[in-house]
């Protein structure tokens, strides 16, 4: 393999990174649609710049089927539904296939009696949460997706770890434009911005994490071997990440808190993480051009707010993120050196030539 600092600065054809995404996966064993589902997740992730969710976690995800954690021939299923709600049993299918059937099962339901709910048991880690919040947009709904993880993130008043980051995204069909999306996770800090600063060695702000003892620490080295995330906005991400374990977990019959095991762990046990997804049906309660055109106006008000000195724009929530996917789909995402690095290795893990990732230089 190469040298991971010669890699820095490169790029790939989005429809090349989908090809080999597909082919690692059914190299692995997967289904073929399971592994165009799962690709379409990821590599749509990166085109939106956020490559902490996007291929870099294929190579874990394969891993977890190699290990039996993920079982590449398993259907998830609607177990148990109502006129307004469902439950999947995701039987540790790859995550992004059963969320994508739990999306679709409440946007169905969704249009039959407005609003609808479909929550996920026996699962893993899903990607990226706004993936499925857009899902729902894109097909005119308003849409919501969140997930429970392990835990990593204390709690006011305690000591060690209580919660997960428990993400936490939604999508608004808007006027013109494309979709808003959030998506979030409920800690003050991704885990991710830790680690970059600890490899070379910064100090961190203030208010991202504490130690074993539950005191403030701007030292990044110590987790995840020890200390915790603090949530985002004090009580109010506590919260917000309460919620999120109990429509994700408490109510689908996951895992939840001490009981997930981490998707990344070298241990047998699946994780058992919950999903759970919302979908409201527009136009059930206002003309859906009535919407577009309140939505245009409530766009246009926020992009035409003073601006702070020395700002050129105001974004609306996904704005970045459609832009940096135009930019992919016409030039190429540019891929970060650990995402290069991540694609690579499971290339030589399944077998696969790795000059099948074309990389090229950027101009």
């Amino acid at each position: 393999m190469a040298d991971i600092g010669d890699l820095a600065g490169r790029r790939v054809n989005v429809n090349d990174l989908y090809d080999f995404s597909l082919q690692v996966m059914l190299l692995a064993g997967l289904k073929e649609e399971h592994a165009q589902v799962t690709a379409d997740v990821l590599v749509t992730t990166d085109t939106w710049g956020v490559h902490t969710h996007g291929t870099k976690q294929l190579r874990p995800l394969v891993k977890n089927v190699r290990a039996g954690r993920l079982q590449a021939h398993a259907e998830p299923e609607v177990v148990a539904e109502g006129a307004g709600w469902a439950l999947v049993d995701g039987h540790y299918a790859m995550p992004m296939v059963s969320s994508c059937l739990a999306m679709r099962t409440a946007m169905a339901k969704a249009r039959d009696v407005g609003i609808a709910y479909a929550g996920v048991r026996h699962s893993s880690h899903f990607g990226a949460a706004g993936y499925y919040a857009v899902m729902g947009a894109q097909g005119g709904l308003l849409g919501m997706a969140m997930c429970n993880v392990d835990p990593c993130m204390t709690v006011p008043g305690a000591r060690g770890r209580v919660l997960g980051t428990n993400p936490f995204a939604y999508a608004i069909p808007a006027g013109k434009g494309r979709p808003l999306f959030l998506d979030i996770a409920t800690s003050a800090a991704a885990a991710s911005k830790i680690f970059a600063a600890a490899s070379v060695g910064k100090q961190i702000p203030e208010g991202w994490l504490v130690d074993d003892d539950g005191l403030p620490t701007v030292d990044p080295s110590i987790f995840p071997r020890s200390g915790a995330l603090l949530p985002m906005a004090g009580h109010k991400g506590y919260g917000l990440a309460l919620l999120i374990e109990v429509l994700a977990g408490v109510l689908t019959g996951a895992a939840i808190t001490q009981e997930i095991k981490s998707w990344l762990d070298d241990v047998p046990d699946p994780t058992n993480e919950g999903h759970a997804f919302i979908a409201i049906d527009i136009a059930a309660i206002i003309d859906p051009a009535e919407f577009a055109e309140r939505m245009n106006h409530l766009a246009n008000e926020i992009h035409s707010a003073p601006k702070a000195k020395g700002a050129e724009r105001i974004y609306l929530p996904g704005e970045m993120e459609w832009e940096r996917r135009e930019m992919a789909l016409t030039h190429g995402v540019v891929l970060p050196p650990d995402v290069v690095e991540s694609l690579l290795g499971v290339a030589a893990d399944v077998g696969l030539d790795r000059t099948s990732l074309a990389l090229q230089e950027l101009a």
